[in-house]
């Protein structure tokens, strides 16, 4: 299986980092191909500009762009790590999604003029971390809004399935020992 990991966090010791390794290293054992995509470490540019905009309304996507849509193209299973920051997900991967998940790439209109996802092929993990515990993402409503407007919204939007949003909460002030931890509970949720 082709897995793709588009990761989006800026700190390499950071507990997102650990989760990318440990993510990786789950999907290498069991023989699959895996791609990251350190959307840091590339320095993609998350702003959708007026040359974006022109860009695709003449059938030309910018070129890094077109690059992310191949590795999507590509890909069985795509992998989401974030932070919840702000209750969602950092500026820089809301770019991403802004310019890459683009129409005529990830959707559509159907002769009516609904729109109809064209990622039907695809499947979604997401993964992400939060300094509030689960439990104060619960009562804030903060993971339903998330299934509302990251999963139904953006991806189940554009045809992608989503299989999992596995949370974690609490994680800057917990031991090494329970982070630890955590990445077990990772290892079961990603069987």
């Amino acid at each position: 299986m082709n897995i793709l990991i588009i990761y989006a966090h800026p700190n390499p010791k950071s507990f997102n980092h650990a989760i990318l390794n440990r993510t990786k290293e789950k999907y290498e054992k069991d023989g699959d191909t895996v791609i990251i995509r350190d959307l840091y470490e590339i320095n993609f540019n998350p702003v959708l500009s007026a040359k974006d905009f022109i860009a695709i309304q003449n059938g030309n996507d910018r070129q890094d762009v077109l690059t992310e849509q191949m590795y999507i193209e590509e890909a069985d299973r795509i992998i989401f790590i974030f932070p919840n920051w702000w209750y969602g997900m950092p500026a820089i991967l809301k770019g991403y999604v802004d310019r890459v998940f683009s129409f005529g790439f990830a959707y559509t209109d159907d002769e009516n003029g609904d729109s109809v996802g064209l990622l039907i092929d695809k499947k979604a993990i997401f993964i992400s971390t939060s300094g509030a515990t689960i439990e104060e993402l619960e009562e804030q409503g903060t993971l339903e809004s998330f299934k509302t407007t990251i999963e139904k919204g953006i991806f189940n939007f554009c045809g992608i399935e989503v299989l999992d949003h596995i949370a974690f909460g609490n994680v800057r002030k917990v031991s090494q020992e329970k982070l630890d931890s955590l990445l077990d509970v990772l290892d079961q949720r990603l069987k």
